[in-house]
């Protein structure tokens, strides 16, 4: 890219831009799996990928919503997710395969999406080639989301689509409260986007019968899709929300005691690992060309931002790269980018062009090396997940009596690649211990009553359970978290 920005008079996507923009994601594609397949093994790096993989053979295969087989339950986050992972199956089709093919079909859509949106709202942005969508599809934390095998690019594709509306000032409210509906389908904290929706139709300038038919036509956009979501969960678990909305928060009830500068320099550390950092100036100067104007629909955007990351601050760890923050990541690079775009054609004056010239490398810059970090990150990642996690499957249902009853916390692995009952310890399909999930005398007890006979854990993790087991056999893998929890191991389970 050089220090101007190409122009053409085409505003309107083309083909070229649609291939360009989808040979970016295949090349992303190709870099992340063969980080993967350098350091150990194509795979996913999470272990909760598996758990939606089983799920979704289950559905596919058996016709149930299950991760154990005949017993329902509503251990996944996101059922359209998992039901869109079930068509891989009905395919015959390897998991890996049409995973990667959906996050690759999110990820061009992302940057469709975002190259349509400046296309449309920035008048000087006129583009040779979809620079803004490049922008997207090379962002690490995008590209690490889009082959993770998580909902997590889904969850995001749909937040910008509302963001995008609102952005835009559009009364198209009823597809807004469809789009929010749906959201919730892939994750409940899509919930949130009603806040600046509601807000957006009340400072609309339109008279107050148009603000009550908008309200009106928002909820029952939103309903149709809710409704039917608070009655799947209910039938399946008897909770109006899936278990892991319970689990989760229990589990992790410890975070919220950290106080919160601390958690706040440890969101910053991977909010802004990447082009996001160069955005920054753009954000704050697209809030305060807003607020000058009385700009609503950038003011609540932001607004939702903030608010998304302070509840999930104030809830929820940054782990995994912060993939649950992703979503406020991407409607943040939205505006900022905006603010960016705005900032240099302000810029254009010939005295200020060697700070236009110095933006640009910067943005190059960062994402050059941070999706060097990100590509890198990626096969560290599937490694551990592959030899810790679906290593101990494999041997697990190899050399484990099959009617064993074992518990472990991480299940993914253990659901998709084995078959023996089991007694889960994060509470996502044994919903009765998350009331005790981080008492180890009350999951001791408990785990004697259930008649465990082995337990499957980092000697780490919760030392006055590992300490009760006998060592069975234990992973020999180099890629191991830097956190003294050691390789994964299995315990035979003794009883006192």
């Amino acid at each position: 890219m050089s220090a101007s920005l190409p122009s053409s008079p085409e505003r309107s996507l083309s083909r070229r831009d649609v291939i360009v923009l989808t040979v970016a994601a295949a090349v992303s594609l190709g870099l992340y799996l063969g980080s993967s397949a350098w350091f150990y093994r194509i795979g996913f790096p999470l272990d909760d990928s598996w758990i939606h993989q089983t799920y979704a053979r289950n559905l596919a295969l058996r016709g149930e919503w299950s991760f154990l087989p005949g017993v329902p339950s509503a251990g996944s986050t996101s059922p359209l997710w998992t039901a869109l992972l079930s068509i891989g199956f009905f395919l015959h089709l390897s998991p890996h395969i049409w995973t990667y093919f959906l996050g690759a079909l999110l990820l061009v859509g992302i940057s469709l999406l975002g190259e349509s949106f400046f296309r449309r709202t920035i008048p000087a942005y006129r583009p040779s080639l979809p620079w803004c969508g490049l922008v997207f599809t090379a962002e690490w934390h995008l590209a690490w989301a889009a082959f993770s095998g998580m909902e997590t690019l889904f969850h995001i594709f749909l937040v910008l689509c509302v963001a995008n509306l609102i952005l835009t000032d559009s009364h198209r409210y009823l597809l807004a409260g469809i789009l929010t509906g749906i959201s919730v389908w892939v994750r409940p904290d899509g919930l949130t986007l009603l806040g600046p929706l509601v807000l957006a139709v009340l400072v609309a300038k339109t008279t107050y019968s148009t603000k009550i038919r908008g309200l009106l036509s928002l909820a029952i956009g939103f309903g149709v899709f809710f409704l039917p979501y608070l009655f799947f969960n209910l039938i399946v678990s008897g909770t109006p929300m899936p278990n892991t909305f319970y689990a989760k928060q229990a589990e992790y009830a410890n975070w919220q005691a950290i106080p919160f500068g601390e958690r706040l320099v440890l969101f910053s550390l991977q909010f802004f690992l990447g082009v996001s950092f160069v955005l920054i100036p753009g954000f704050v100067f697209k809030i305060m060309a807003a607020v000058r104007q009385q700009n609503w629909p950038v003011i609540l955007t932001a607004t939702w931002v903030v608010g998304y990351t302070l509840l999930y601050l104030s809830r929820l760890p940054v782990y995994q790269h912060g993939r649950y923050l992703m979503p406020a990541l991407a409607v943040f690079m939205i505006i900022g980018l905006g603010g960016f775009l705005e900032n240099l054609r302000l810029s254009s004056a010939p005295r200020l062009r060697a700070a236009r010239s110095i933006s640009l490398f910067a943005l190059i810059a960062s994402l050059l090396f941070s999706g060097a970090y990100g590509v890198h990150a990626y096969g560290q990642d599937v490694a551990y997940i592959e030899s810790q996690m679906v290593d101990t499957a494999s041997w697990v249902a190899q050399n484990v009596p099959s009617d064993a009853l074992i518990a472990a916390h991480d299940i993914g692995a253990l659901g998709y690649f084995d078959h023996h009952k089991l007694v889960d310890l994060a509470g996502l399909i044994s919903p009765d211990v998350v009331p005790f999930i981080n008492d180890d005398a009350r999951l001791s007890a408990y785990l004697d009553a259930q008649g465990v006979q082995y337990f499957i854990a980092f000697p780490g993790w919760r030392p006055a359970l590992t300490n009760r087991g006998i060592q069975v056999n234990v992973t020999e893998s180099d890629y191991i978290l830097r956190d003294g929890l050691g390789n994964m191991t299995i315990y035979r389970w003794e009883k006192p």
